[in-house]
């Protein structure tokens, strides 16, 4: 499994939510872990698929591999970089500051989100995604969308952090 794989398929993708058991050693605390639990058992009715899910851990800094994807049937896990909206860092340090669900704040959003309508943009095969919480219930409305990006750390090591996004 990789990235360009869980843009193909709907999948569960959760910032701060559903990692499964075998996945406690090494990826983040058991704080997060409980929370990522938490996240797919209250939203377990709405995802189809408990197949794959995707665990983003905004409490990492952007160099380093935050992004999770998890194939639950393999037991398997993958990690990769991944930016976070500029209005949660506007500053540029690397590191999310704030989460906002407010329509131009070009910030991320916290919570569970559900991958919806695939398709082809600027940044090549994307998926739209769907909050499913209070605190990103605009997702879909603002456009929020998982890509893969172009630019990365580990290819060009003089960058000291993935490049914030719109959202």
């Amino acid at each position: 499994m990789n990235r360009r794989h869980l843009l193909g398929a709907a999948s569960a993708v959760v910032a701060m939510a559903a990692l499964p058991a075998y996945a406690d050693e090494g990826l983040a605390s058991s704080d997060f872990i409980g929370q990522a639990r938490a996240a797919l058992d209250r939203h377990r009715d709405r995802v189809r698929t408990l197949d794959r899910v995707a665990v983003v851990d905004f409490a990492q800094h952007s160099s380093k591999p935050r992004f999770h994807l998890i194939d639950i049937a393999a037991g398997t896990t993958q990690s990769f970089l991944v930016a976070h909206g500029r209005g949660s860092d506007p500053t540029h340090t690397g590191w999310l500051k704030s989460f906002s669900n407010v329509p131009g704040s070009d910030a991320t959003s916290e919570g569970a989100y559900l991958t919806g309508e695939a398709y082809d943009g600027a940044h090549g095969h994307s998926r739209r995604l769907i909050g499913l919480d209070d605190g990103n219930s605009n997702a879909l409305s603002r456009g929020l969308v998982i890509h893969s990006a172009w630019v990365s750390i580990r290819r060009r090591p003089q960058l000291k952090r993935l490049s914030a996004l719109a959202g």
